[in-house]
């Protein structure tokens, strides 16, 4: 059963790029750098400069791992949200509600 967390926007998570990584983490422990930066359709710099963001500011983990399909030395990265970055993602999306709910509600009122 999860809790319910209070609205609060974070300006980290709010970045298009970061909100939309977030998006696809939310919903998984953890998933292999190349299925997200695949899904987003962003390059390998991009995905790396904003998990960089997420991972300075503690809401996500990066975990290296040798590839058993690889005869070279090259590494998977896998890429999770934190329960802090997890929290956060949860309380900006409940932010945005919030707002976007103020909006319905004042158009109807006008």
């Amino acid at each position: 059963m999860t809790r319910p967390v209070e609205p609060a926007f974070d300006e980290v998570v709010h970045s298009a790029v970061r909100l939309r990584i977030c998006g696809v983490l939310r919903r998984v422990s953890e998933v292999e750098f190349a299925l997200v930066r695949d899904t987003l359709g962003l390059t390998d710099a991009h995905l790396s400069k904003n998990l960089k963001v997420l991972a300075d500011r503690g809401y996500v983990t990066l975990r290296k791992e040798g590839s058993p399909g690889r005869g070279d030395a090259r590494r998977l990265t896998f890429v999770g949200l934190t329960p802090a970055g997890s929290t956060a993602v949860e309380a900006h999306l409940a932010a945005l509600a919030e707002i976007a709910g103020d909006a319905e509600s004042s158009r109807t009122h006008a």
